[in-house]
């Protein structure tokens, strides 16, 4: 595929990957706290609302971004459909789904569903893109998987009905965010990693708008605490910002299967970040998990 000249705003060079997986281990930092702020936070604010305000922020911190960076690229007629069908996997299908699952389960079981994306992109790019399924890559892939359920089921995983629900909506959005980090490439590569996350989380957003307009207007903002606001931020900017950008940024260097692998780490991250805030113990279970996801994700990356 020939690359839009245009597109120069992060495609132009490659660095070093050893710069790319830095940048990608500060995206997994960065999401890993989003099952446990998320939890917190759909007990305040309902799926709907909570999408709706969220995506707003994300779109407007976008589009300042884009605008400070004076591009105006503009969309390819070939890209429309493209660039809708992303729009819609980003926002109203992998957001909304995610914010309404986790009610109704764990972080853990949100996590250990969220685990699998690299599998799931394993399989999509083989299907799509034809990427080459080299027998270490697959190994990786799985050494990762085993990793991460030994962390997530050490913390234990609630099999009553309502988790099973929310583990089932959950992972319809598991699979949207499988198709939107395969399918993304192509928009990486015409119009960079910061327009094109732009455009489907913008579009994204409209596309919500009729879906969370009514509840969003019926909501009593007033009852939301302080620290309820800098969840949704946190939401908003930091998880769906300068994470889908790191996202693409990375979707534009290295192969997807190999950046999907780093969704292995976010469960792991999660457990750290549980420890330091709410005082959890490690674990020997933990320890063992830990390094055996780490190790799937470093010999999947020499493949």
């Amino acid at each position: 595929m020939n690359q839009d000249p245009r597109a120069t705003e992060g495609t132009s060079s490659r660095p070093f990957p050893g710069a790319v997986y830095l940048l990608l281990f500060v995206q997994s930092l960065m999401a890993s706290g989003t099952h446990l702020v998320a939890k917190v936070v759909v007990m305040e604010v309902d799926a709907f609302v909570l999408t709706l305000v969220r995506s707003l922020i994300a779109a407007a911190g976008m589009g300042l971004i884009l605008l400070s960076t004076g591009r105006r690229n503009s969309i390819r007629r070939e890209d429309y459909a493209l660039v809708l069908l992303l729009s819609f996997l980003a926002v109203p299908v992998n957001q909304f789904l995610f914010l309404m699952g986790i009610r109704y389960t764990t972080p853990s079981n949100a996590a250990l569903l969220y685990a699998t994306t690299p599998i799931l992109v394993l399989l999509i790019s083989r299907w799509l893109l034809k990427e080459r399924l080299a027998r270490r890559k697959v190994a990786g892939v799985v050494l990762g998987f085993l990793g991460v359920t030994v962390v997530i089921f050490e913390r234990g995983v609630d099999a009553s009905m309502n988790n099973v629900t929310g583990n089932l909506i959950i992972y319809v959005a598991v699979i949207a965010w499988g198709f939107y980090t395969v399918l993304g490439k192509r928009l990486i590569h015409r119009y960079g990693p910061i327009h094109a996350t732009s455009m489907t989380l913008i579009l994204g957003t409209v596309l919500f708008i009729p879906i969370g307009l009514v509840p969003t207007t019926q909501f009593a903002f007033g009852s939301l605490s302080g620290s309820g606001w800098m969840q949704i931020l946190y939401l908003g900017l930091v998880t769906s910002v300068l994470a889908y950008m790191l996202w693409y940024y990375a979707l534009g260097r290295i192969e997807a299967g190999k950046v999907a692998l780093f969704t292995y780490l976010q469960p792991v991250l999660t457990t750290v970040m549980a420890v330091i805030i709410l005082g959890q113990g490690i674990t020997p279970a933990f320890l063992i998990g830990g390094t055996v996801a780490l190790g799937g994700v470093i010999i999947a990356q020499f493949a």
